[in-house]
């Protein structure tokens, strides 16, 4: 079975992480969207609340897995018995920051490959922190977003104000 881990905060999970879900669907067997901890990064959503909105947001796939980890994505990645990890690239400055992962991967898993996909052209503005940024401020993400992940940020920051 030809299996890939997606790796990221998903802080929340946009429409740019759904496209590359999806078509990494058509590329793979089985698609683990892996939601990382990442307490460092003071996300704005728990790992379990962002587990269940990549969840919902990706329920309409078959061969998809979503869990959340909080340990070394090597040792997540041969945990799960793939043998790849699959990172998104927007821009030019995605790329050294991801360059950087995959050879510090490499060195610590030899047998681990780092593959990549650009989102649709549509969609390759858009990420997380922009889209919390916009939601903080009462604008309309629902351009970005599913109607899930729209409604649990007005509720985030309908708290905060």
């Amino acid at each position: 079975m030809r299996k890939v881990v997606y790796p990221g905060t998903f802080d929340p999970i946009t429409n740019g992480h759904k496209d590359l879900v999806e078509r990494a669907c058509r590329l793979f067997d089985h698609v683990v969207v892996a939601v990382a901890a990442s307490t460092r990064k003071q996300p704005l959503f728990d790992l379990e609340a962002r587990v269940a909105l990549a969840q919902e947001t990706l329920e309409h796939l078959d061969n998809v897995e979503v869990c959340g980890f909080d340990n070394l994505l090597v040792d997540f990645v041969h945990d799960q018995g793939a043998h790849g990890v699959l990172r998104g690239l927007r821009a030019v400055s995605d790329f050294e920051y991801e360059f950087q992962l995959a050879n510090m991967n490499r060195a610590l898993a030899p047998d681990m490959e780092s593959l990549f996909l650009t989102p649709a052209e549509h969609l390759s503005y858009i990420s997380s922190s922009i889209v919390r940024e916009i939601a903080a401020l009462g604008g309309d993400v629902s351009k970005f977003v599913t109607p899930e992940v729209e409604l649990a940020l007005k509720a985030k920051f309908q708290k905060k104000r």
